[in-house]
């Protein structure tokens, strides 16, 4: 069988990783969290202080950050520099600066080039904002996530709870507001719907259900790819 490359955008909170890991996992592929590696260059920045309204300086710290992923014990994880940085990437603090970072040119560049390397085997299921508009444009299946606002704030909500982060439930919500406004007006990349893009709207939808709908449309697209 043909192995593709899946990618799924959309917001904040819409269950894009949820849905990714899903099927990498279902399907034996690699699992790219764009959105961790964005995570990770922000925590970056906070603890060193670097000033990202300043392009040297973001330039001169870009030099010194390398991000990969493991799988331990079935999780992904996220590395910055050799250090597992899962937990603190996903803390209130980084939430509040990621979009203003990610929507720096020189990160996107950066963060893309890596990204687009990931892929070159194929096989691998990506999540983020840009996926299926910038990194692969040439994805076989690309998927586009949307859901209401409230559901995404309760899903975040339990989230960072799962992860022991104490988050009050409007801060999240105007968090989610204030990231929507940024990733789909920035001037590099802005989040956008692809036209050749299937929508899957899982505001009623459970994990499996919405699992189930996209490995669908994947396994079909694998078929016709590998007919061909």
């Amino acid at each position: 069988m043909k192995r593709i490359i899946i990618a799924i955008d959309g917001h904040s909170a819409c269950g894009k990783s949820t849905l990714a890991k899903g099927l990498a996992k279902s399907l034996h592929y690699a699992y790219l969290d764009s959105g961790a590696m964005y995570r990770a260059v922000t925590l970056y920045f906070l603890d060193n202080q670097i000033n990202y309204d300043d392009p040297a300086a973001v330039d001169e710290a870009l030099q010194r950050i390398e991000i990969h992923f493991e799988r331990i014990d079935g999780q992904n994880r996220t590395f910055l520099n050799g250090r597992d940085v899962e937990r603190d990437i996903r803390e209130m603090r980084v939430s509040e600066h990621v979009s203003p970072v990610s929507a720096i040119s020189a990160v996107r560049r950066a963060m893309v080039q890596q990204q687009k390397a990931m892929g070159q085997r194929r096989g691998i299921v990506a999540d983020g904002r840009d996926i299926g508009t910038v990194v692969f444009l040439d994805a076989e299946l690309k998927i586009f996530l949307i859901a209401d606002l409230d559901v995404r704030t309760s899903r975040r909500h339990l989230e960072l709870a799962a992860k022991g982060i104490d988050a009050e439930w409007e801060d999240i919500k105007k968090n989610l507001l204030e990231r929507d406004r940024i990733d789909s007006t920035r001037a590099d990349s802005p989040l956008r719907q692809a036209d050749d893009a299937i929508v899957i709207d899982n505001t009623l939808l459970s994990e499996e259900e919405q699992l189930e709908k996209a490995l669908t449309l994947a396994r079909e697209r694998i078929a016709a790819e590998t007919a061909q």
